[in-house]
């Protein structure tokens, strides 16, 4: 089991721990790498530590891509971890190939797929989600294929523009996939989340991947009450869980014009 010790000021009132998943940032969408930045500028600074749990850009085909939007974005977590405030990355499927390389350029702590940290008191496990979806057969299939060490390696060793053909490839595939699956395949499988929690001893999970931002109340195997947490995307407007010794609570806002 992969346990985080988080840098969490218990004397103090205003201490809080940030938690952000599926942006999709991508060059087409400006206006989220805007919320993004101001995200950044404005409420990150004041926390604890910031966690970015998965999909944090639309795609990622490798360390090596020259696109601007990625040294912009790595400018912006460096300066927040040079400030003080560690920022974690917890990969999720869209950008499971980012690697140590950018990480050190961004100033982030990559995570363990499945992570526990205490948060002001409250043992609590992290993940993106996408492994909770249990139902989507077809996706945990190729999800067990990408994860392979040697797959990556060899996806990478490619040269940048096929990686890139791929990428475009790949998201015209899942556009279609997604359309023709029900919306209950897509979401976590109900008795997956108390299995999980309790594999790993929780009473609270954080996660995103299914974009359907919401506080769920879980039963576990002994009895006790569980919570689960989800992440909102950033397609139509900015969410981010605040999470501080006094309350866990998720926030909302709207994206610039």
């Amino acid at each position: 089991m992969k346990r985080l010790k988080s840098s969490v000021n218990k004397g103090s009132t205003n201490s809080r721990t940030l938690f952000i998943a599926d942006l999709h940032l991508s060059a087409e969408r400006p206006d989220i790498t805007a919320a993004f930045l101001r995200f950044m500028q404005q409420e990150a600074p004041q926390a604890d530590a910031l966690y970015i749990l998965g999909d944090l850009f639309e795609v990622w085909i490798g360390d090596d891509n020259p696109e601007p939007l990625l040294d912009q974005v790595a400018s912006a977590t460096k300066a927040l971890a040079d400030h003080g405030v560690p920022v974690y990355f917890c990969h999720g499927n869209r950008d499971f190939l980012l690697k140590k390389r950018y990480a050190a350029k961004a100033g982030i702590t990559l995570l363990a797929p499945a992570t526990v940290v205490d948060l002001y008191g409250h043992p609590t496990l992290l993940m993106h989600g996408d492994s909770l979806c249990t139902l989507d057969l077809g996706y945990q299939k190729f999800r067990c294929w990408w994860n392979q060490p040697w797959w990556q390696w060899l996806i990478l060793a490619t040269p940048l523009w096929y990686r890139q053909h791929l990428a475009r490839k790949a998201r015209r595939v899942s556009a279609k996939d997604k359309a023709g699956k029900s919306s209950d395949i897509m979401d976590v499988t109900p008795d997956e989340v108390p299995k999980v929690m309790d594999m790993y001893g929780v009473q609270r999970l954080i996660h995103g991947h299914t974009h359907r931002p919401a506080v769920h109340q879980i039963l576990l195997a002994n009895g006790h009450s569980g919570q689960r947490y989800v992440l909102g995307d950033w397609y139509q407007q900015s969410s981010y869980l605040e999470v501080s010794a006094t309350g866990w609570q998720l926030h909302f806002s709207a994206l610039p014009d």
